[in-house]
Protein backbone atom coordinates (compact mmCIF):
# COMPACT_ATOMS: atom_id res chain seq x y z
CA UNK A 1 0.00 0.00 0.00
CA UNK A 2 1.47 3.51 -1.01
CA UNK A 3 2.52 5.23 2.20
CA UNK A 4 0.02 8.36 1.84
CA UNK A 5 -2.67 6.10 1.65
CA UNK A 6 -1.62 4.22 4.52
CA UNK A 7 -1.40 7.44 6.62
CA UNK A 8 -4.65 9.47 5.63
CA UNK A 9 -6.27 5.49 6.38
CA UNK A 10 -4.34 5.79 9.84
CA UNK A 11 -5.43 8.99 10.37
CA UNK A 12 -9.06 8.56 9.44
CA UNK A 13 -9.34 5.82 11.85
CA UNK A 14 -7.45 7.62 14.83
CA UNK A 15 -10.26 10.35 14.68
CA UNK A 16 -12.91 7.61 14.24
CA UNK A 17 -14.16 8.95 10.45
CA UNK A 18 -12.61 5.90 8.94
CA UNK A 19 -11.54 2.40 9.11
CA UNK A 20 -15.55 1.55 10.32
CA UNK A 21 -14.61 2.74 13.80
CA UNK A 22 -17.20 4.66 15.59
CA UNK A 23 -17.38 5.00 19.76
CA UNK A 24 -20.28 4.11 21.65
CA UNK A 25 -20.83 7.67 23.59
CA UNK A 26 -19.70 10.86 23.63
CA UNK A 27 -17.67 10.43 25.93
CA UNK A 28 -15.71 7.65 24.41
CA UNK A 29 -15.64 9.53 21.50
CA UNK A 30 -13.88 13.07 23.31
CA UNK A 31 -11.68 10.57 25.11
CA UNK A 32 -10.35 9.47 21.99
CA UNK A 33 -10.36 12.65 20.06
CA UNK A 34 -9.75 15.08 22.78
CA UNK A 35 -11.50 17.90 21.46
CA UNK A 36 -14.23 18.48 18.61
CA UNK A 37 -14.65 21.95 17.43
CA UNK A 38 -17.34 24.04 18.96
CA UNK A 39 -17.74 27.15 17.93
CA UNK A 40 -20.79 25.98 16.31
CA UNK A 41 -22.26 24.11 18.72
CA UNK A 42 -24.74 22.25 16.20
CA UNK A 43 -21.72 21.35 14.01
CA UNK A 44 -20.29 20.17 16.83
CA UNK A 45 -23.11 17.76 17.79
CA UNK A 46 -22.84 16.72 13.70
CA UNK A 47 -19.24 16.26 14.52
CA UNK A 48 -20.18 13.68 17.36
CA UNK A 49 -22.14 12.11 15.07
CA UNK A 50 -19.79 11.60 12.26
CA UNK A 51 -18.27 9.19 15.12
CA UNK A 52 -20.50 8.43 17.55
CA UNK A 53 -23.03 5.26 16.86
CA UNK A 54 -26.80 6.07 16.49
CA UNK A 55 -26.11 9.64 18.31
CA UNK A 56 -29.13 11.77 19.07
CA UNK A 57 -28.97 15.33 19.66
CA UNK A 58 -30.71 14.44 22.97
CA UNK A 59 -27.24 12.67 23.60
CA UNK A 60 -25.80 15.02 23.15
CA UNK A 61 -27.48 17.41 24.93
CA UNK A 62 -27.55 15.03 27.94
CA UNK A 63 -23.55 14.93 27.51
CA UNK A 64 -23.35 19.04 28.49
CA UNK A 65 -26.44 19.78 30.00
CA UNK A 66 -27.17 16.72 32.35
CA UNK A 67 -24.09 14.50 32.48
CA UNK A 68 -22.02 17.23 32.29
CA UNK A 69 -18.95 14.75 30.56
CA UNK A 70 -17.97 17.33 28.37
CA UNK A 71 -17.22 21.16 29.08
CA UNK A 72 -17.45 23.85 26.34
CA UNK A 73 -14.56 26.58 26.31
CA UNK A 74 -12.01 28.47 25.01
CA UNK A 75 -8.45 25.72 24.52
CA UNK A 76 -6.58 25.10 21.69
CA UNK A 77 -6.10 28.15 19.09
CA UNK A 78 -7.81 30.22 21.52
CA UNK A 79 -11.33 28.74 19.68
CA UNK A 80 -14.41 27.03 21.52
CA UNK A 81 -14.18 23.28 21.87
CA UNK A 82 -15.92 20.41 23.56
CA UNK A 83 -13.17 18.62 25.52
CA UNK A 84 -14.00 15.89 28.11
CA UNK A 85 -14.80 17.41 31.67
CA UNK A 86 -12.15 15.18 33.09
CA UNK A 87 -9.78 17.21 31.22
CA UNK A 88 -11.16 20.44 31.18
CA UNK A 89 -9.36 22.04 34.80
CA UNK A 90 -5.59 21.15 33.08
CA UNK A 91 -6.53 22.08 29.78
CA UNK A 92 -7.39 25.55 30.82
CA UNK A 93 -4.70 25.96 33.59
CA UNK A 94 -2.57 25.49 30.49
CA UNK A 95 -4.38 27.30 27.51
CA UNK A 96 -5.89 30.06 29.99
CA UNK A 97 -2.64 32.16 30.42
CA UNK A 98 -1.95 32.14 27.17
CA UNK A 99 -4.91 33.64 25.45
CA UNK A 100 -4.91 36.05 28.49
CA UNK A 101 -1.95 37.32 28.07
CA UNK A 102 -2.47 37.28 23.76
CA UNK A 103 -6.12 38.68 24.33
CA UNK A 104 -4.64 42.16 26.26
CA UNK A 105 -3.91 44.30 23.25
CA UNK A 106 -7.56 43.58 22.16
CA UNK A 107 -8.77 44.73 25.57
CA UNK A 108 -6.80 47.72 25.44
CA UNK A 109 -7.70 48.70 21.84
CA UNK A 110 -11.48 48.21 23.31
CA UNK A 111 -10.47 50.76 25.91
CA UNK A 112 -10.97 48.30 28.78
CA UNK A 113 -8.34 48.44 31.17
CA UNK A 114 -7.03 46.39 33.89
CA UNK A 115 -9.57 47.86 36.73
CA UNK A 116 -12.80 47.32 34.57
CA UNK A 117 -11.72 44.51 33.53
CA UNK A 118 -11.15 42.99 36.99
CA UNK A 119 -14.72 44.87 37.65
CA UNK A 120 -16.43 43.07 35.68
CA UNK A 121 -15.49 39.60 36.37
CA UNK A 122 -16.36 40.45 39.84
CA UNK A 123 -19.59 41.37 38.42
CA UNK A 124 -20.26 38.83 35.81
CA UNK A 125 -19.70 36.08 38.92
CA UNK A 126 -21.52 37.41 41.25
CA UNK A 127 -24.89 37.90 38.89
CA UNK A 128 -24.36 34.05 38.16
CA UNK A 129 -23.70 33.35 41.76
CA UNK A 130 -27.11 34.93 42.50
CA UNK A 131 -29.45 34.30 39.41
CA UNK A 132 -27.85 30.88 38.14
CA UNK A 133 -27.02 30.76 34.27
CA UNK A 134 -27.08 33.33 32.44
CA UNK A 135 -26.91 34.03 28.45
CA UNK A 136 -24.46 36.21 26.66
CA UNK A 137 -26.93 38.67 26.19
CA UNK A 138 -28.07 38.90 29.75
CA UNK A 139 -24.12 39.68 30.92
CA UNK A 140 -23.98 41.75 28.80
CA UNK A 141 -26.76 44.03 30.26
CA UNK A 142 -25.23 43.41 33.90
CA UNK A 143 -21.92 44.55 32.68
CA UNK A 144 -23.68 48.04 31.03
CA UNK A 145 -23.91 48.70 34.94
CA UNK A 146 -20.24 49.33 34.76
CA UNK A 147 -20.50 51.57 31.85
CA UNK A 148 -19.23 48.79 29.19
CA UNK A 149 -21.38 49.58 25.43
CA UNK A 150 -23.88 47.04 25.01
CA UNK A 151 -23.09 46.51 21.41
CA UNK A 152 -19.84 45.73 19.88
CA UNK A 153 -17.07 43.15 20.72
CA UNK A 154 -16.99 44.63 24.51
CA UNK A 155 -18.85 42.71 26.50
CA UNK A 156 -17.98 39.25 24.55
CA UNK A 157 -13.96 40.15 24.98
CA UNK A 158 -15.03 40.71 29.14
CA UNK A 159 -16.84 37.34 29.15
CA UNK A 160 -14.42 35.64 27.64
CA UNK A 161 -11.67 36.97 29.78
CA UNK A 162 -13.51 35.48 32.87
CA UNK A 163 -13.97 31.83 31.49
CA UNK A 164 -9.77 32.12 30.47
CA UNK A 165 -9.46 32.84 34.34
CA UNK A 166 -11.12 29.68 35.64
CA UNK A 167 -14.16 31.45 36.99
CA UNK A 168 -17.27 30.18 34.74
CA UNK A 169 -17.80 28.42 31.67
CA UNK A 170 -20.27 27.06 29.26
CA UNK A 171 -23.25 25.68 30.80
CA UNK A 172 -26.84 24.71 30.09
CA UNK A 173 -28.59 25.69 26.53
CA UNK A 174 -31.89 27.91 27.01
CA UNK A 175 -34.24 27.79 24.42
CA UNK A 176 -30.78 26.84 22.12
CA UNK A 177 -28.77 29.51 23.08
CA UNK A 178 -25.50 28.96 25.58
CA UNK A 179 -25.59 30.14 29.58
CA UNK A 180 -22.49 30.89 31.39
CA UNK A 181 -22.38 29.16 34.82
CA UNK A 182 -19.57 28.80 37.60
CA UNK A 183 -16.71 26.44 37.05
CA UNK A 184 -16.49 25.27 40.31
CA UNK A 185 -20.52 24.76 40.56
CA UNK A 186 -20.60 23.17 36.89
CA UNK A 187 -17.41 20.99 37.25
CA UNK A 188 -16.23 20.67 40.82
CA UNK A 189 -12.50 20.22 41.31
CA UNK A 190 -11.83 16.93 42.70
CA UNK A 191 -7.89 17.44 43.65
CA UNK A 192 -4.69 18.61 41.89
CA UNK A 193 -4.81 18.88 38.69
CA UNK A 194 -3.21 16.04 36.93
CA UNK A 195 -0.91 18.16 34.73
CA UNK A 196 0.88 21.35 35.34
CA UNK A 197 3.59 22.86 33.22
CA UNK A 198 5.58 21.15 31.13
CA UNK A 199 4.18 18.06 32.15
CA UNK A 200 0.96 19.49 30.76
CA UNK A 201 2.54 20.16 27.51
CA UNK A 202 3.79 16.54 27.64
CA UNK A 203 0.39 15.02 28.01
CA UNK A 204 -1.23 17.65 25.59
CA UNK A 205 1.26 16.23 22.80
CA UNK A 206 0.36 12.36 23.57
CA UNK A 207 -3.29 13.03 23.65
CA UNK A 208 -2.66 14.72 19.92
CA UNK A 209 -0.52 11.69 18.67
CA UNK A 210 -3.17 9.20 20.19
CA UNK A 211 -5.67 11.20 18.13
CA UNK A 212 -3.96 12.18 15.21
CA UNK A 213 -1.42 9.76 13.80
CA UNK A 214 0.38 10.00 11.89
CA UNK A 215 1.04 13.48 12.52
CA UNK A 216 4.86 15.33 13.85
CA UNK A 217 5.46 18.14 15.85
CA UNK A 218 4.47 21.04 12.97
CA UNK A 219 1.17 19.77 12.95
CA UNK A 220 0.75 19.78 16.59
CA UNK A 221 1.89 23.16 17.02
CA UNK A 222 -0.77 23.98 14.12
CA UNK A 223 -3.22 22.55 16.05
CA UNK A 224 -2.83 23.79 19.31
CA UNK A 225 -1.56 27.19 18.96
CA UNK A 226 1.09 26.90 21.24
CA UNK A 227 4.62 28.19 20.78
CA UNK A 228 6.59 26.05 18.18
CA UNK A 229 9.54 25.37 19.98
CA UNK A 230 7.52 24.29 22.95
CA UNK A 231 5.26 21.51 21.04
CA UNK A 232 8.46 19.96 19.94
CA UNK A 233 10.01 19.97 23.41
CA UNK A 234 6.78 18.73 24.13
CA UNK A 235 6.49 16.71 21.15
CA UNK A 236 10.42 15.02 21.80
CA UNK A 237 9.24 14.21 25.38
CA UNK A 238 6.08 11.86 24.92
CA UNK A 239 8.44 9.65 23.51
CA UNK A 240 9.22 8.64 19.83
CA UNK A 241 6.11 7.60 17.66
CA UNK A 242 4.73 4.34 17.33
CA UNK A 243 5.62 2.77 14.36
CA UNK A 244 3.32 4.38 11.52
CA UNK A 245 4.03 1.66 8.51
CA UNK A 246 1.80 1.34 5.35
CA UNK A 247 1.63 -2.53 6.57
CA UNK A 248 -0.25 -1.46 9.94
CA UNK A 249 -3.05 0.26 7.46
CA UNK A 250 -3.30 -3.26 5.58
CA UNK A 251 -6.07 -4.52 7.67
CA UNK A 252 -7.59 -1.13 8.05
CA UNK A 253 -11.42 -1.74 5.85
CA UNK A 254 -12.06 0.85 2.93
CA UNK A 255 -14.69 2.55 1.36
CA UNK A 256 -16.14 4.26 4.69
CA UNK A 257 -18.02 7.17 4.11
CA UNK A 258 -18.60 10.17 6.45
CA UNK A 259 -20.67 13.49 6.27
CA UNK A 260 -18.16 15.76 8.37
CA UNK A 261 -19.70 19.26 9.09
CA UNK A 262 -18.44 22.00 8.41
CA UNK A 263 -14.91 23.04 10.48
CA UNK A 264 -14.47 19.26 11.46
CA UNK A 265 -11.32 18.91 13.95
CA UNK A 266 -10.46 16.45 10.78
CA UNK A 267 -9.95 19.46 8.81
CA UNK A 268 -8.22 21.26 11.01
CA UNK A 269 -5.91 19.25 12.86
CA UNK A 270 -3.11 19.13 10.75
CA UNK A 271 -0.94 21.85 8.74
CA UNK A 272 -1.09 20.40 6.01
CA UNK A 273 -4.17 19.05 3.63
CA UNK A 274 -2.33 16.80 0.94
CA UNK A 275 -3.67 13.89 2.81
CA UNK A 276 -7.00 14.60 3.34
CA UNK A 277 -8.26 17.10 0.20
CA UNK A 278 -7.37 16.86 -3.48
CA UNK A 279 -4.84 19.92 -3.74
CA UNK A 280 -7.31 21.44 -6.79
CA UNK A 281 -10.40 21.09 -5.32
CA UNK A 282 -9.28 22.83 -1.80
CA UNK A 283 -11.19 25.97 -2.13
CA UNK A 284 -14.18 24.12 -2.70
CA UNK A 285 -13.32 22.88 1.60
CA UNK A 286 -11.88 26.01 2.16
CA UNK A 287 -13.93 29.24 -0.06
CA UNK A 288 -12.31 31.67 2.05
CA UNK A 289 -12.89 33.99 4.72
CA UNK A 290 -12.63 31.40 7.48
CA UNK A 291 -15.18 29.51 6.00
CA UNK A 292 -14.86 25.38 5.80
CA UNK A 293 -17.32 23.44 4.17
CA UNK A 294 -19.41 20.29 5.21
CA UNK A 295 -17.36 17.97 3.56
CA UNK A 296 -18.02 14.10 2.25
CA UNK A 297 -14.94 12.14 3.12
CA UNK A 298 -14.21 8.40 2.09
CA UNK A 299 -11.59 6.98 4.06
CA UNK A 300 -10.69 10.69 5.25
CA UNK A 301 -10.44 11.62 1.67
CA UNK A 302 -12.59 14.40 0.57
CA UNK A 303 -14.82 14.09 -2.55
CA UNK A 304 -17.30 16.76 -2.11
CA UNK A 305 -19.26 19.27 -0.05
CA UNK A 306 -22.87 19.16 1.55
CA UNK A 307 -25.43 21.45 2.95
CA UNK A 308 -28.74 21.50 4.87
CA UNK A 309 -29.50 18.34 6.96
CA UNK A 310 -31.07 20.66 9.45
CA UNK A 311 -34.42 19.80 11.03
CA UNK A 312 -34.91 16.36 9.60
CA UNK A 313 -34.43 17.61 6.09
CA UNK A 314 -31.66 15.34 4.21
CA UNK A 315 -28.25 17.09 3.32
CA UNK A 316 -27.16 18.40 -0.17
CA UNK A 317 -24.41 16.56 -1.49
CA UNK A 318 -22.41 18.21 -4.53
CA UNK A 319 -19.59 16.40 -6.17
CA UNK A 320 -16.05 18.09 -6.78
CA UNK A 321 -16.12 19.37 -10.06
CA UNK A 322 -14.78 16.53 -12.94
CA UNK A 323 -14.87 13.89 -10.50
CA UNK A 324 -17.60 12.13 -12.14
CA UNK A 325 -20.20 10.35 -10.49
CA UNK A 326 -19.99 8.51 -7.03
CA UNK A 327 -19.31 4.87 -7.32
CA UNK A 328 -22.18 2.73 -5.91
CA UNK A 329 -20.18 1.83 -2.69
CA UNK A 330 -19.65 5.53 -2.20
CA UNK A 331 -23.49 6.65 -3.22
CA UNK A 332 -24.50 3.55 -0.65
CA UNK A 333 -22.66 5.07 1.74
CA UNK A 334 -23.35 9.04 1.29
CA UNK A 335 -27.22 7.66 1.50
CA UNK A 336 -26.89 5.49 4.87
CA UNK A 337 -25.00 8.97 6.23
CA UNK A 338 -27.66 11.66 4.40
CA UNK A 339 -30.38 9.22 6.58
CA UNK A 340 -28.57 9.27 9.18
CA UNK A 341 -28.05 13.17 9.32
CA UNK A 342 -31.71 14.11 8.91
CA UNK A 343 -32.24 11.44 11.60
CA UNK A 344 -29.94 13.43 13.93
CA UNK A 345 -31.00 16.55 12.75
CA UNK A 346 -34.68 15.71 13.09
CA UNK A 347 -34.30 16.01 17.10
CA UNK A 348 -32.83 19.46 17.33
Amino acid sequence: MERRTADRLLRARAQAIGGQVREPTVAAALDRALAVQAQDLAAAGLGLRARVTGLTADDVRRATDVERTAIRGWFMRGTLQLVPAADARWLLDLFGPVYLALGTRRLRELGLDEALCERAARLIVRAIDCEGPLTRAELTERLTTLGVEPQGQSAFHLIRRTALLGLICHGPQRTGEATFVLLDDWVPATGPLPFTGTAAHTELARRYRAAHGPSDAVDFAHWSGLRTRTCTTAWAAAGEALAQKAENAEGIPQNDVRLLPGYDNYLLAYRGRELSVPAEHERRVWPGGGVIRPTVVVDGWAVGTWSGGRRGGAPVVEPFHGSGPFDDATAAGIARESADIARFSGGL
